[in-house]
């Protein structure tokens, strides 16, 4: 038999009651033939034990986005969770903007945990309580929140009025965390990433235009207690989309901004060092 990634789908409703949505996993699995196709549909998962790691996608995003680092890390043991966050994604961003979507995402995330440490399939395969949180953008937001970060709204997210801080609640279970162009605004106020106290890797683009170094990723590194639990990296002439997974030829165009990088900046072979990296560091921080 040969180690391979497993695929499935499953829908799930967070708490408090709120519309259904989809969550796509991978995972190490079994087959009895050398596969040279994509993940194996509903395959048989190995034994385990293995870690979690949840990936959070951006404002508008889809887990589809993130499928070439999830089927890396699966492929090299870990059981990976994308889940949509409703109403902020590509077929429904009503929410974007909102005091609503900055409550709601945390807790996308989290039941998605609960989902797996409570699934007859997956929970037998996790080690307990050993989650890593993934990020990108919006998804940063969301890794820190639930690591104890306090956010206060924008003000035209609370209509113009001063906005109090958000009380989310922490989960525990959150071992570390990867930032990837980290969205950090909501996080400025004094102390607001004080509780937050667990290894960090952080990767920003040198070109990034959304999410710049000096508007978010400097406010996490003064913000948490401890710079030494951070390791954060620049990567040179990377845009904010050179971390999402590649696209095929036919989708590399200037109307499509997702697809698109600065002048020169190769994502393919980016990807190849930026997923051993984000492997490497999730597997010394989850030991």
């Amino acid at each position: 038999m040969n180690s391979f990634t497993g695929y499935r789908s499953v829908e799930l409703r967070g708490e408090p009651a709120s519309a259904a949505f989809p969550m796509m996993i991978m995972y190490p699995a079994w087959v009895c033939e050398r596969s040279e196709g994509g993940p194996l549909k509903n395959g048989t998962p190995e034994k385990g034990p293995f870690p979690l790691a949840v990936i959070s996608h951006g404002s508008g995003g889809t887990p589809l986005l993130y499928r070439t680092l999830a089927r890396h890390l699966a492929n090299n043991g870990f059981v990976v969770g994308i889940p949509e966050h409703p109403f902020n994604n590509r077929n429904d961003n009503s929410l974007a903007g909102t005091v609503e979507n900055l409550i709601n995402r945390p807790e996308h995330v989290r039941s998605a945990v609960d989902w797996f440490f409570e699934s007859k399939v997956f929970s037998p395969l996790l080690k307990p309580d050993t989650v890593a949180v993934i990020g990108h953008s919006m998804g940063g937001y969301t890794a820190l929140a639930l690591a104890g970060g306090v956010p206060t709204p924008l003000p035209r997210e609370a209509g113009g009025e001063y906005a109090a801080p958000i009380d989310v609640k922490p989960d525990p279970r959150v071992k570390t965390l990867v930032l990837l162009a980290p969205a950090a605004i909501w996080f400025r106020g004094r102390g607001a990433l004080s509780k937050v106290k667990i290894p960090i890797l952080m990767l920003v683009g040198e070109k990034d235009k959304h999410t710049p170094y000096e508007r978010h990723a400097r406010l996490i590194l003064e913000g948490v207690p401890d710079r030494t639990k951070i390791q954060c990296k620049v990567v040179e002439n990377a845009g904010h989309f050179s971390f999402l997974s590649p696209f095929p030829k036919h989708m590399i165009k200037e109307s499509f901004p997702p697809s698109q990088d600065p002048p020169g900046f190769d994502r393919v072979r980016f990807h190849h060092a930026m997923n051993a990296e984000i492997l490497n560091f999730l597997s010394c921080a989850l030991q």
